[in-house]
C-alpha cells in the first residue's frame, strides 16, 4: 500500500479503472481515454495485485483487483510534474468523494459507488433468502470473467448495501452449502487488507474471504 511507490501516471490507471468498474481492454483504454496500460506500468501493477490483466487476442484486459480498490480509497500521488493542476484536480475530486460517502448509509466504498450493475437498482424490495441467493449469484457473474473465478467478498459486498450485515452473512453461508460454491480463507492472512478483514464471514469457526461458483 503507501510505500509502493506508485507514479502520477500508475495511480492515473488506478483512478481509471476505478471509474471504469468493469474489465476493459488496454485498446479501449487507449481509444476512447488515451489511457496506454504498457508492459512496465501492466507488470508493475500485476505484481502489487492492484490490477488484474489478461491476454485477450493481440491485446490485454484490465480491471481493479480487489486490493486496487483498496488502494484507492487512499491517497493517491497524482501531482505529475507538468501537470499539477490536473493532479491536483484529482487530488481534489477523490478526497471530496471520500468525505461525500464516507457518511452515508448507502454507500459504503468506491468500489459499490462505481459499481455497473443494476442489480441493486432493480432487486424486488424483498432480501428474502431466496431473492438473496440469486443476487448473489447475480453479483459472482458480474464480478468474475468465468465460472470457478476466486472473487474477493471486498467487491461482493458493496452490491449489498440495502441489505443487513448479518442476513447478507446467513445468505453466504446458505449458498456455501450448495454444490458449485466454495468459500474460502485467503491463503496468505499477510496479504489482507482491512477492508478484506472487514468483508470475511465467519463459517466453521474461520473467517472466509473469497468465493467461487461453479466449482
Amino acid at each position: 500500500m503507501p510505500g509502493d511507490d506508485l507514479t502520477p501516471s500508475e495511480s492515473a490507471i488506478l483512478v481509471a479503472l476505478m471509474a471504469v468498474a468493469r474489465e476493459i481492454s488496454n485498446t479501449e483504454l487507449k481509444e476512447r481515454y488515451h489511457i496506454d496500460v504498457r508492459k512496465g506500468y501492466r507488470d508493475k501493477l500485476n505484481r502489487l495485485r492492484y490490477v488484474e490483466s489478461r491476454k485477450s487476442g493481440r491485446t490485454y484486459l484490465h480491471q481493479l483487483a480487489d486490493r486496487g480498490w483498496a488502494r484507492v480509497e487512499q491517497d493517491l500521488p497524482l501531482d505529475a510534474r507538468g501537470a499539477r493542476a490536473l493532479g491536483g484536480a484529482l487530488t481534489l475530486l477523490l478526497a471530496n468523494l471520500r468525505d461525500r460517502i464516507a457518511p452515508r448509509d448507502d454507500y459504503r466504498s468506491f468500489g459499490e459507488l462505481f459499481a455497473l450493475t443494476d442489480l441493486r437498482a432493480t432487486a424486488p424490495p424483498t432480501s428474502g433468502p431466496q431473492v438473496l441467493r440469486t443476487r448473489l449469484r447475480q453479483a459472482y457473474a458480474a464480478l468474475a470473467t468465468g465460472p470457478g473465478e476466486w472473487v474477493g467478498l471486498t467487491r461482493l459486498r458493496p452490491f449489498f448495501g440495502d441489505v443487513d450485515v448479518d442476513d447478507l452473512d446467513e445468505a453466504l453461508r446458505r449458498l456455501e452449502r450448495e454444490p458449485d460454491v466454495n468459500i474460502v480463507p485467503e491463503s496468505n492472512q499477510k496479504m489482507l487488507t482491512p477492508q478484506d478483514v472487514a468483508a470475511a464471514v465467519r463459517i466453521g469457526g474461520q473467517d472466509k474471504h473469497l468465493l467461487a461458483i461453479g466449482v
